[in-house]
């Protein structure tokens, strides 16, 4: 008869908890796997008999943080009644996470990648897939909000709109690095929000606009 392991004297939900707070401040190439077995508590083999190698640990982690921090964003795309009111709640929502006073100033999917390494490529990969998920997440927001009938934008522009928005979240993060309280990266926000109506208008209104203002003389 075959004898059994020992049981594990650890709780894996605890332990990955307590890997993605290091991977959240230290990133991936700033943590070792010994850094994990330490803030884990266990040892670096129990580590790759429950969670597999760091990469596979990394991609567990990223998991969690997707439907922990990650999840008031993408909620905001999901329940907001509007294209408009989706894209301003979820930069909101992002602010709100990347200045919470318990965790790092940043997103992880944005400033915990790996930069240099070779043997890093497939990580940096995956947090790429990640934000291309993301963008393709706003841009299926905003094209709700044109079959809803709450947005008028030519479906041509909605991937250069929906770019356009992943690029403020992801410099929301690094302002956030950086030192941006709360309310700095609000006044972002009013300014990413100002810009809603030029983008998503209809050419014609576009060149009814600039007309106006060229014969009133602004630049």
């Amino acid at each position: 008869m075959a004898t059994r392991g020992r049981p594990r004297t650890f709780d894996p939900d605890t332990a990955l908890r307590q890997a993605l707070d290091l991977f959240w401040e230290r990133g991936y190439e700033g943590t070792s796997l010994n850094d994990l077995a330490q803030a884990m508590g266990i040892a670096s083999a129990s580590i790759y008999a429950c969670f597999g190698s760091k990469e596979d640990l990394f991609r567990k982690v990223m998991a969690l943080y997707g439907t922990t921090s990650g999840e008031p964003p993408r909620r905001a795309l999901r329940e907001q009644p509007t294209a408009r009111a989706a894209i301003h709640e979820m930069l909101r929502a992002t602010a709100d996470q990347i200045t919470r006073p318990d965790t790092p100033h940043y997103c992880m999917l944005i400033l915990a990648a790996p930069t240099g390494a070779v043997e890093n490529h497939a990580v940096r990969e995956f947090l790429a897939d990640r934000r291309r998920d993301q963008l393709t997440t706003i841009r299926d927001r905003l094209a709700r909000g044109v079959t809803d009938g709450d947005l008028t934008a030519p479906p041509a522009s909605l991937d250069a709109i929906a770019r356009y928005y992943t690029t403020v979240v992801q410099g929301l993060s690094i302002q956030a690095r950086d030192g941006a309280t709360r309310t700095e990266l609000e006044a972002v926000i009013t300014c990413a929000m100002a810009a809603w109506d030029t983008l998503t208008s209809a050419p014609s209104h576009r060149r009814l606009s600039l007309r106006r203002d060229h014969d009133l003389g602004l630049p």
